[in-house]
Protein backbone atom coordinates (compact mmCIF):
# COMPACT_ATOMS: atom_id res chain seq x y z
CA UNK A 1 0.00 0.00 0.00
CA UNK A 2 1.89 3.94 -0.84
CA UNK A 3 2.69 5.83 1.90
CA UNK A 4 0.95 8.82 1.58
CA UNK A 5 1.82 12.49 2.77
CA UNK A 6 -0.26 15.27 3.53
CA UNK A 7 0.28 18.61 3.73
CA UNK A 8 -1.64 20.19 6.78
CA UNK A 9 -3.79 22.20 3.73
CA UNK A 10 -4.27 19.14 1.72
CA UNK A 11 -4.88 16.84 4.94
CA UNK A 12 -7.63 19.45 5.47
CA UNK A 13 -9.62 19.16 2.30
CA UNK A 14 -8.92 15.74 2.03
CA UNK A 15 -11.20 15.16 5.71
CA UNK A 16 -13.60 17.25 4.71
CA UNK A 17 -14.02 15.18 1.56
CA UNK A 18 -14.22 12.26 3.47
CA UNK A 19 -16.56 13.42 5.47
CA UNK A 20 -18.65 14.42 2.50
CA UNK A 21 -18.22 10.88 0.81
CA UNK A 22 -19.68 9.17 4.70
CA UNK A 23 -22.56 11.16 4.02
CA UNK A 24 -23.41 10.57 0.47
CA UNK A 25 -22.91 6.79 1.38
CA UNK A 26 -25.12 6.83 4.75
CA UNK A 27 -28.39 8.31 2.27
CA UNK A 28 -27.19 5.89 -0.45
CA UNK A 29 -27.48 3.10 2.36
CA UNK A 30 -30.78 4.39 3.68
CA UNK A 31 -32.17 4.92 0.04
CA UNK A 32 -35.66 3.64 -0.11
CA UNK A 33 -35.43 -0.79 -1.38
CA UNK A 34 -37.61 -1.69 -4.85
CA UNK A 35 -40.48 -1.62 -4.91
CA UNK A 36 -41.93 0.75 -1.98
CA UNK A 37 -44.68 1.43 -4.29
CA UNK A 38 -47.34 -0.26 -6.64
CA UNK A 39 -46.46 -1.32 -9.81
CA UNK A 40 -47.88 -0.76 -13.16
CA UNK A 41 -48.34 -3.83 -15.55
CA UNK A 42 -49.34 -2.24 -18.77
CA UNK A 43 -50.58 -4.84 -21.59
CA UNK A 44 -51.95 -3.38 -25.41
CA UNK A 45 -54.76 -5.15 -25.76
CA UNK A 46 -58.50 -5.56 -24.35
CA UNK A 47 -59.36 -7.67 -21.32
CA UNK A 48 -60.09 -11.36 -21.66
CA UNK A 49 -57.04 -11.63 -24.89
CA UNK A 50 -53.87 -13.41 -24.27
CA UNK A 51 -51.59 -10.68 -23.24
CA UNK A 52 -54.27 -9.62 -20.77
CA UNK A 53 -54.46 -13.10 -19.03
CA UNK A 54 -50.62 -13.10 -18.60
CA UNK A 55 -50.58 -9.74 -17.11
CA UNK A 56 -52.95 -10.45 -14.50
CA UNK A 57 -52.33 -14.34 -13.59
CA UNK A 58 -48.54 -13.67 -13.54
CA UNK A 59 -49.20 -10.11 -12.24
CA UNK A 60 -51.32 -10.98 -9.01
CA UNK A 61 -48.35 -13.72 -7.75
CA UNK A 62 -45.50 -11.49 -8.19
CA UNK A 63 -47.05 -8.79 -6.67
CA UNK A 64 -47.30 -11.10 -3.58
CA UNK A 65 -43.86 -11.99 -4.03
CA UNK A 66 -42.44 -8.32 -4.00
CA UNK A 67 -44.69 -7.13 -1.46
CA UNK A 68 -46.75 -4.69 -3.58
CA UNK A 69 -49.72 -4.10 -5.76
CA UNK A 70 -49.50 -4.92 -9.82
CA UNK A 71 -51.44 -2.73 -11.23
CA UNK A 72 -52.95 -4.05 -14.59
CA UNK A 73 -53.57 -1.45 -17.22
CA UNK A 74 -54.97 -1.94 -20.65
CA UNK A 75 -54.02 0.73 -23.08
CA UNK A 76 -55.24 -0.36 -26.35
CA UNK A 77 -55.11 0.16 -29.82
CA UNK A 78 -52.88 0.50 -32.95
CA UNK A 79 -51.88 -3.30 -32.82
CA UNK A 80 -50.21 -2.78 -28.76
CA UNK A 81 -47.87 0.05 -29.89
CA UNK A 82 -49.62 2.60 -28.19
CA UNK A 83 -48.93 0.87 -25.20
CA UNK A 84 -45.62 0.20 -25.67
CA UNK A 85 -44.63 3.81 -26.78
CA UNK A 86 -46.37 4.79 -23.42
CA UNK A 87 -44.28 2.42 -21.63
CA UNK A 88 -41.26 3.11 -23.45
CA UNK A 89 -41.16 6.84 -22.54
CA UNK A 90 -41.79 6.11 -18.97
CA UNK A 91 -39.66 6.48 -15.99
CA UNK A 92 -36.81 4.03 -16.01
CA UNK A 93 -37.63 3.11 -12.29
CA UNK A 94 -39.06 -0.24 -12.71
CA UNK A 95 -42.26 1.12 -11.73
CA UNK A 96 -43.78 0.41 -15.15
CA UNK A 97 -43.26 -2.67 -16.64
CA UNK A 98 -44.71 -4.08 -20.48
CA UNK A 99 -46.18 -7.47 -22.02
CA UNK A 100 -44.60 -7.28 -25.29
CA UNK A 101 -45.73 -9.02 -28.15
CA UNK A 102 -43.55 -10.14 -31.13
CA UNK A 103 -45.60 -7.69 -33.19
CA UNK A 104 -45.13 -4.78 -31.12
CA UNK A 105 -41.09 -5.60 -30.69
CA UNK A 106 -40.23 -7.27 -33.71
CA UNK A 107 -43.02 -6.69 -36.43
CA UNK A 108 -43.98 -3.46 -36.01
CA UNK A 109 -40.76 -1.79 -36.70
CA UNK A 110 -41.01 -2.59 -39.72
CA UNK A 111 -44.79 -2.16 -40.80
CA UNK A 112 -45.23 1.52 -39.17
CA UNK A 113 -42.98 4.10 -41.08
CA UNK A 114 -43.53 6.29 -37.94
CA UNK A 115 -43.31 4.37 -35.02
CA UNK A 116 -43.06 6.30 -32.04
CA UNK A 117 -40.56 4.38 -30.26
CA UNK A 118 -37.72 2.29 -31.11
CA UNK A 119 -38.68 -1.45 -30.17
CA UNK A 120 -35.02 -2.42 -29.40
CA UNK A 121 -33.23 0.29 -27.91
CA UNK A 122 -35.84 1.67 -25.72
CA UNK A 123 -36.72 -1.58 -23.97
CA UNK A 124 -34.98 -3.74 -21.21
CA UNK A 125 -35.95 -7.12 -21.78
CA UNK A 126 -36.86 -8.96 -18.51
CA UNK A 127 -37.84 -12.01 -18.92
CA UNK A 128 -39.84 -14.48 -21.77
CA UNK A 129 -43.12 -16.09 -20.26
CA UNK A 130 -45.20 -17.48 -22.54
CA UNK A 131 -45.06 -18.86 -26.23
CA UNK A 132 -48.85 -18.89 -27.80
CA UNK A 133 -48.87 -21.75 -30.97
CA UNK A 134 -50.35 -20.57 -34.35
CA UNK A 135 -52.83 -23.14 -35.97
CA UNK A 136 -53.59 -23.43 -39.68
CA UNK A 137 -57.49 -23.95 -39.97
CA UNK A 138 -59.64 -24.42 -42.93
CA UNK A 139 -63.07 -24.56 -43.71
CA UNK A 140 -64.54 -28.40 -43.27
CA UNK A 141 -65.75 -27.98 -47.44
CA UNK A 142 -62.30 -26.58 -48.43
CA UNK A 143 -61.13 -30.72 -49.91
CA UNK A 144 -58.07 -30.21 -48.80
CA UNK A 145 -57.08 -32.98 -45.22
CA UNK A 146 -53.24 -31.58 -44.57
CA UNK A 147 -51.10 -28.56 -45.39
CA UNK A 148 -49.81 -31.04 -48.74
CA UNK A 149 -53.57 -30.84 -49.92
CA UNK A 150 -53.91 -27.68 -49.41
CA UNK A 151 -50.36 -26.53 -51.59
CA UNK A 152 -51.51 -28.50 -54.04
CA UNK A 153 -55.30 -26.82 -54.46
CA UNK A 154 -53.85 -23.22 -54.11
CA UNK A 155 -51.38 -24.28 -57.18
CA UNK A 156 -53.95 -25.21 -59.21
CA UNK A 157 -55.87 -22.09 -58.24
CA UNK A 158 -53.72 -19.56 -57.76
CA UNK A 159 -55.05 -16.69 -56.48
CA UNK A 160 -58.29 -18.00 -55.86
CA UNK A 161 -58.65 -18.98 -52.12
CA UNK A 162 -59.57 -16.23 -49.54
CA UNK A 163 -57.45 -16.54 -46.48
CA UNK A 164 -58.82 -14.35 -43.42
CA UNK A 165 -56.66 -12.16 -40.76
CA UNK A 166 -56.98 -9.93 -37.90
CA UNK A 167 -55.85 -7.34 -39.69
CA UNK A 168 -53.44 -6.33 -42.59
CA UNK A 169 -49.81 -6.32 -40.91
CA UNK A 170 -51.16 -8.56 -38.06
CA UNK A 171 -49.10 -11.84 -37.25
CA UNK A 172 -51.78 -13.82 -38.90
CA UNK A 173 -51.96 -11.65 -41.97
CA UNK A 174 -47.34 -12.35 -41.86
CA UNK A 175 -47.61 -15.66 -41.36
CA UNK A 176 -49.65 -16.60 -44.27
CA UNK A 177 -47.57 -14.44 -46.69
CA UNK A 178 -44.39 -16.25 -45.47
CA UNK A 179 -46.51 -19.38 -45.73
CA UNK A 180 -47.07 -18.85 -49.33
CA UNK A 181 -43.06 -17.62 -49.81
CA UNK A 182 -42.46 -20.66 -48.76
CA UNK A 183 -44.70 -22.70 -50.67
CA UNK A 184 -44.20 -20.77 -53.71
CA UNK A 185 -48.24 -20.23 -53.87
CA UNK A 186 -50.64 -16.95 -53.86
CA UNK A 187 -53.63 -16.74 -51.86
CA UNK A 188 -56.00 -13.73 -51.50
CA UNK A 189 -56.21 -11.53 -48.58
CA UNK A 190 -59.04 -10.61 -47.02
CA UNK A 191 -58.28 -8.53 -43.54
CA UNK A 192 -60.77 -8.46 -40.94
CA UNK A 193 -60.66 -5.92 -37.73
CA UNK A 194 -59.82 -8.42 -34.82
CA UNK A 195 -59.73 -12.61 -34.57
CA UNK A 196 -63.11 -12.66 -33.78
CA UNK A 197 -64.75 -11.49 -37.04
CA UNK A 198 -62.41 -13.23 -39.04
CA UNK A 199 -62.91 -16.91 -37.43
CA UNK A 200 -66.99 -15.95 -37.68
CA UNK A 201 -66.52 -15.79 -41.22
CA UNK A 202 -64.31 -18.88 -41.68
CA UNK A 203 -66.93 -20.82 -39.60
CA UNK A 204 -69.84 -19.45 -42.31
CA UNK A 205 -67.53 -20.35 -45.27
CA UNK A 206 -67.01 -17.03 -46.37
CA UNK A 207 -63.34 -17.35 -46.09
CA UNK A 208 -61.36 -20.76 -46.98
CA UNK A 209 -58.40 -20.39 -44.34
CA UNK A 210 -56.47 -18.15 -42.00
CA UNK A 211 -54.14 -19.02 -39.48
CA UNK A 212 -55.27 -18.24 -35.82
CA UNK A 213 -54.13 -17.77 -32.01
CA UNK A 214 -54.66 -21.51 -30.89
CA UNK A 215 -56.60 -20.54 -27.83
CA UNK A 216 -59.11 -18.67 -30.16
CA UNK A 217 -58.94 -21.48 -32.70
CA UNK A 218 -59.05 -24.61 -30.67
CA UNK A 219 -62.98 -24.56 -29.07
CA UNK A 220 -64.08 -24.34 -33.14
CA UNK A 221 -61.75 -26.81 -34.58
CA UNK A 222 -62.80 -29.04 -31.48
CA UNK A 223 -66.52 -28.12 -32.41
CA UNK A 224 -65.86 -29.73 -35.94
CA UNK A 225 -66.60 -25.81 -36.98
CA UNK A 226 -62.86 -25.57 -38.86
CA UNK A 227 -60.47 -27.95 -39.36
CA UNK A 228 -56.58 -27.91 -38.23
CA UNK A 229 -54.22 -29.19 -40.55
CA UNK A 230 -50.87 -27.78 -38.92
CA UNK A 231 -49.25 -25.50 -36.13
CA UNK A 232 -46.27 -23.42 -36.96
CA UNK A 233 -43.98 -24.69 -34.39
CA UNK A 234 -40.27 -27.17 -34.53
CA UNK A 235 -42.46 -29.38 -32.40
CA UNK A 236 -46.66 -30.26 -31.86
CA UNK A 237 -48.31 -28.29 -28.78
CA UNK A 238 -49.18 -30.14 -25.91
CA UNK A 239 -52.74 -28.03 -26.37
CA UNK A 240 -53.39 -30.52 -29.31
CA UNK A 241 -51.02 -32.87 -29.87
CA UNK A 242 -53.08 -34.76 -32.39
CA UNK A 243 -52.09 -31.82 -34.96
CA UNK A 244 -48.90 -32.37 -37.27
CA UNK A 245 -46.57 -29.58 -37.44
CA UNK A 246 -46.12 -27.87 -40.64
CA UNK A 247 -42.66 -28.95 -40.52
CA UNK A 248 -43.54 -32.56 -40.73
CA UNK A 249 -45.69 -31.52 -43.93
CA UNK A 250 -42.43 -30.77 -45.69
CA UNK A 251 -41.26 -27.26 -44.80
CA UNK A 252 -38.21 -28.38 -41.80
CA UNK A 253 -37.59 -24.51 -40.18
CA UNK A 254 -41.26 -23.13 -40.75
CA UNK A 255 -41.60 -21.75 -37.07
CA UNK A 256 -43.58 -18.65 -36.07
CA UNK A 257 -43.40 -17.85 -32.36
CA UNK A 258 -46.43 -15.53 -31.08
CA UNK A 259 -44.72 -15.13 -27.58
CA UNK A 260 -45.58 -12.16 -24.75
CA UNK A 261 -42.59 -11.21 -22.43
CA UNK A 262 -42.05 -8.45 -19.53
CA UNK A 263 -40.25 -5.67 -20.72
CA UNK A 264 -39.28 -2.21 -18.61
CA UNK A 265 -38.02 1.10 -19.83
CA UNK A 266 -34.59 1.27 -21.87
CA UNK A 267 -32.01 2.36 -18.50
CA UNK A 268 -33.99 0.50 -15.64
CA UNK A 269 -31.20 -0.28 -12.98
CA UNK A 270 -30.27 -3.87 -14.13
CA UNK A 271 -30.36 -5.18 -10.48
CA UNK A 272 -34.06 -3.99 -10.73
CA UNK A 273 -34.33 -6.10 -14.03
CA UNK A 274 -32.08 -9.15 -12.65
CA UNK A 275 -34.58 -9.36 -9.74
CA UNK A 276 -37.79 -9.40 -11.78
CA UNK A 277 -36.64 -12.23 -13.90
CA UNK A 278 -35.85 -14.14 -10.72
CA UNK A 279 -39.51 -13.51 -9.27
CA UNK A 280 -40.98 -13.96 -12.91
CA UNK A 281 -39.57 -17.16 -13.27
CA UNK A 282 -40.74 -18.27 -9.98
CA UNK A 283 -43.82 -17.29 -10.27
CA UNK A 284 -43.82 -19.23 -13.98
CA UNK A 285 -43.26 -22.27 -11.81
CA UNK A 286 -45.95 -22.62 -9.78
CA UNK A 287 -48.46 -24.95 -10.69
CA UNK A 288 -51.86 -22.97 -10.13
CA UNK A 289 -50.06 -20.49 -12.78
CA UNK A 290 -48.91 -22.82 -15.07
CA UNK A 291 -52.27 -24.93 -14.95
CA UNK A 292 -54.35 -21.47 -15.86
CA UNK A 293 -52.42 -20.10 -18.31
CA UNK A 294 -51.80 -24.04 -20.04
CA UNK A 295 -55.90 -23.99 -20.45
CA UNK A 296 -55.59 -21.05 -22.34
CA UNK A 297 -53.39 -23.19 -24.66
CA UNK A 298 -50.44 -21.19 -23.74
CA UNK A 299 -47.16 -23.13 -23.42
CA UNK A 300 -44.55 -21.29 -20.93
CA UNK A 301 -41.61 -20.53 -21.96
CA UNK A 302 -38.96 -18.59 -19.81
CA UNK A 303 -35.67 -16.66 -20.51
CA UNK A 304 -32.93 -14.72 -19.33
CA UNK A 305 -32.74 -11.03 -20.45
CA UNK A 306 -30.47 -11.68 -22.54
CA UNK A 307 -31.67 -14.11 -24.24
CA UNK A 308 -35.42 -12.34 -24.54
CA UNK A 309 -32.76 -9.78 -26.08
CA UNK A 310 -31.98 -12.23 -28.77
CA UNK A 311 -35.31 -13.41 -29.40
CA UNK A 312 -36.76 -9.77 -30.34
CA UNK A 313 -33.55 -9.36 -32.61
CA UNK A 314 -34.24 -12.77 -34.19
CA UNK A 315 -37.49 -12.59 -35.11
CA UNK A 316 -36.96 -9.46 -36.44
CA UNK A 317 -35.14 -10.36 -39.15
CA UNK A 318 -37.42 -12.94 -40.18
CA UNK A 319 -40.55 -10.12 -40.61
CA UNK A 320 -38.26 -8.04 -41.66
CA UNK A 321 -38.26 -9.84 -44.93
CA UNK A 322 -41.95 -10.73 -44.76
CA UNK A 323 -43.12 -6.89 -44.47
CA UNK A 324 -40.61 -5.84 -47.33
CA UNK A 325 -41.87 -9.18 -49.90
CA UNK A 326 -45.35 -8.24 -49.14
CA UNK A 327 -45.06 -4.71 -48.96
CA UNK A 328 -47.54 -4.39 -46.12
CA UNK A 329 -47.42 -1.44 -44.19
CA UNK A 330 -49.59 0.71 -41.73
CA UNK A 331 -49.68 4.46 -41.81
Amino acid sequence: MPNLRFKPASFALASVAAATLCIGTGASAQAPAYPNKPIRLVAGFAPGGISDILARVVGARLGEALGQTILVENRTGAGGTIAADFVAKAAPDGYTLFIGVTATQSIAPFLYPKLPYNAFTDFAPIAMAAVTPVLLVVHPSLPVKNVKDLIALARAQPGQLNYASTGTGALPHLTTELFSLRAGIRMNHIPYKGGAPAMLDLVAGQVSLMFDNIPTAIAQVRAGRVRAIGVAQAKRTPAAPEIPTIAEAGFPGFEVTSWQAFLAPAGTPAAIVNRLNAEILKVLALSDVREKLTAQGVEIVTSTPQELGAIIKRDAEIWAKVVKATGATID
